[in-house]
């Protein structure tokens, strides 16, 4: 039997598609991509332009407000480190990408949560294109990435917000979800309106769900960053790319490890932001 025969063209619909995007979308395509440049162009500059010792301060004092003194410590030292590898600049182009994808995700996949809890239908429409999403390997999001946009930061960012929006979606879901439909019943019964009972009553006891969400969208971000450094994205993950092309161990593991230094601040800064909601809503 001839199996070729049954063989589904799904790979050359998929390319027509994008064909036809990119024809027909151009203008938009070139927007978002003027957009997103100014965007990390503007973050990265004001990460870099105070300087390795000031910045260093800077992070160690958030770390201090949000956190711990020990997390401040330990900010100001590994930070303190990766200047000492030389690989200050390369750290801070990935923190601006991983701040403006983290952000557009967040800002997208909230009120897309928010829907899916107060709508059912969309809820269950949702689930499983966001079971695709995360499924999906990540390096399959940088070849329609490096079609609409080319070469660049862009496209690593656009590949990064597509793979980080589902944590955002589902524990936004989740969250609202698990507040107590008593506490709702009584909001509404006082006269509060829905919009009232959404950002007055359900998001603020959601919030600890919530940012496990954001928390879950960074780390995610920031692995498909360094992932992106293959399409001309910069920062550690082109450090780490050019170790792997050059068999270089040291670049790969200096880069690595400010990627850990980096992942580790950031899962610290959220998490302590998380248990303060905590805090706050079981007074």
């Amino acid at each position: 039997m001839n199996f070729d025969a049954l063989r589904i063209p799904v790979g050359d619909w998929v390319d027509a598609g994008v064909d036809w995007l990119t024809v027909n979308f151009e203008w938009l395509f070139d927007g978002i991509s003027a957009v997103l440049s100014f965007l990390i162009d503007g973050i990265e500059t004001v990460l870099v332009w105070p300087g390795p010792l000031v910045m260093i301060v800077i992070l160690a004092v958030v770390a201090l407000l949000v956190g711990t003194r020990r997390f401040a410590l330990f900010s100001a030292i590994g930070f303190g480190f990766i200047v000492m590898l030389d690989q200050w600049d390369a750290a801070m182009s990935t923190l601006s990408l991983v701040l403006v994808a983290s952000l557009i995700a967040v800002l997208i996949g909230l009120p897309l949560g928010i829907l899916a809890a107060r709508r059912q239908g969309f809820s269950s429409f949702v689930r499983p294109v966001l079971d695709f999403m995360q499924t999906m390997p990540s390096f399959v999001y940088l070849i329609p990435a490096i079609i609409f946009f080319g070469i660049g930061k862009v496209p690593g960012v656009v590949a990064t917000v597509v793979f980080a929006i589902p944590p955002a979606v589902r524990l936004t879901e989740l969250g609202l979800r698990q507040v107590d439909e008593e506490v709702v019943e009584a909001a509404g019964a006082f006269g509060a309106t829905p919009r009232k009972i959404l950002t007055q009553v359900q998001i603020p006891l959601a919030l600890p769900t919530i940012m496990a969400g954001i928390n879950q969208v960074i780390m995610l971000a920031l692995s498909m960053v360094v992932i992106a450094g293959i399409v001309g994205a910069g920062g550690l993950g082109a450090e780490v790319f050019r170790g792997v092309t050059r068999l270089d161990v040291g670049l790969g593991f200096e880069a690595g490890l400010s990627v850990v230094i980096v992942a580790i601040y950031l899962d610290r800064i959220t998490s302590a932001l998380g248990e303060r909601a905590s805090r706050r809503t079981s007074k």
